[in-house]
């Protein structure tokens, strides 16, 4: 068992000096600038892990033995006397672009965080557990308007910034009911912080007067912390000798998170210095947000742990989110499509190259923004790979690389085109044996 702990340490100081590395663009960043994390509580993170990444993010219903499914906690279950520690790392690089006064503005973006940490354990043949903690959503936007006063002849300036993001700590359990039939739960503490402030001028070039010194400035703030709830279910009846079927489904029922809100108001002069005391229109105001329930269903083909092939559906009632004031968020109902694969040439053989494991996805968002009537979507393909390492070859190294688009440049529509990393560590041994020499 001392084994497993040393491996830990060292995956964990790896991690993080990793992350330190890149610690300005984490705090700074996270993934990168995402105009669209403006909306509801910010981008959502993939749920899956670096290997689920590598094929399109399918896992409802596939698991391996050797790398933790977070997305679907039943297949807990399907884990085998090995405990597992995982880490995934991720990174992102954006090309933003809009049409803007008949000419098309460009920007890159650049950002890195943390995927997750997670550990899964056996707790008899039938019962396995799981922690892990991983961002759940972040928001980093900024962006500038300018717009007529009405009735005048001057022009004001709007920014608009964001920061923050949620979080989740899960305790999760998988349970065989029978042969081939599995069932899980989990319970996740969300919590985080999202920041929104916005200011406002006057431009004015008329020095005789005062309007474009005074800058109109709004903070919102609100800290989130509550619980929230998976259900989890799977059945794997066997085709024939060698292929097996694998069907899952998960829920997450409509959850109501608690949230505490502040929101100040100040006029400052364009040089920073205050004009007026900061009015508080709200100091830690408490209140419910609501997010929405979520249905995903999985169905895959799998031989004799060699060849998967397997499909997700995802479905997302974003039309019931509601802000901690109760005020709708105006997104609409999203869905998702993935479809991927994975191929181990041998995996009983001692040659090294015939363990790898290689992985293809293709993945669909529909996504719950609408900009001028039209709902945007997010498109992407991606590739990946398992490379074992240590003496007896249970550990994994895995690279993941996702390529796609969100959105188009149509009307006020703006278009991210990304390429997104993902590097993983699963680390496996057995706990509680009793070692001869260690």
């Amino acid at each position: 068992m001392l084994r497993i702990y040393k491996r830990i340490r060292r995956t964990l100081t790896h991690s993080i000096l990793a992350l330190a590395a890149t610690s300005p663009v984490v705090l700074a960043q996270g993934l990168g600038n995402a105009p669209y994390s403006s909306l509801g509580i910010g981008e959502l993170y993939s749920q899956g892990n670096v290997t689920n990444m590598g094929m399109g993010n399918v896992g409802i219903s596939n698991a391996s033995l050797f790398h933790l499914n977070l997305q679907n906690p039943a297949l807990l279950a399907r884990r085998s006397f090995l405990t597992v520690f995982e880490v995934g790392l991720q990174g992102q690089n954006k090309s933003i672009s809009q049409n803007y006064n008949g000419s098309t503005q460009n920007q890159r973006s650049f950002g890195a965080n943390l995927g997750y940490l997670a550990l899964a354990f056996p707790i008899n043949s039938r019962w396995n557990m799981s922690l892990s903690l991983k961002p759940y959503t972040y928001v980093d936007y900024t962006s500038q308007q300018y717009r007529v006063i009405p009735g005048t002849n001057y022009q004001a300036e709007y920014n608009y910034t964001g920061r923050g993001g949620l979080n989740k700590v899960t305790f999760a359990n998988g349970f065989r009911l029978t042969k081939n039939i599995f069932v899980g739960g989990e319970a996740s503490f969300i919590f985080g912080n999202i920041t929104n402030t916005s200011t406002s001028r006057v431009l004015v070039s008329n020095a005789s007067t005062s309007l474009g010194n005074t800058v109109v400035n709004r903070l919102d703030r609100v800290n989130y912390s509550d619980i929230a709830w998976k259900l989890g279910a799977a059945w794997r009846p066997k085709l024939s000798e060698n292929w097996t079927l694998n069907l899952g489904a998960t829920y997450d029922p409509q959850t109501r998170i608690n949230g505490r809100e502040s929101n100040i108001y100040q006029q400052s002069a364009s040089t920073g210095e205050a004009i007026s005391a900061a009015d508080t229109l709200r100091l830690n105001s408490s209140g419910r947000a609501t997010l929405p329930q979520q249905m995903h269903f999985g169905l895959s083909v799998e031989k004799n742990n060699t060849l998967l092939v397997g499909v997700d559906v995802g479905l997302q009632k974003w039309s019931e989110y509601r802000t901690v004031n109760n005020l709708s968020g105006n997104l609409l109902d999203a869905m998702t499509v993935s479809a991927g694969m994975e191929y181990t040439p041998k995996v009983s053989s001692t040659r090294y190259w015939d363990v790898v494991t290689y992985r293809l996805g293709f993945q669909y968002n529909q996504l719950p923004y609408q900009l001028g009537g039209v709902q945007l979507n997010d498109i992407n393909g991606s590739a990946g790979i398992s490379l074992p390492v240590g003496a007896y070859r249970v550990n994994y190294i895995t690279l993941s690389v996702v390529g796609g688009q969100r959105g188009a440049l149509i009307g006020t529509q703006i278009r991210e085109q990304y390429v997104r990393m993902a590097l993983g560590f699963s680390l496996n041994d057995r706990w509680f044996r009793k070692q001869v020499v260690d």
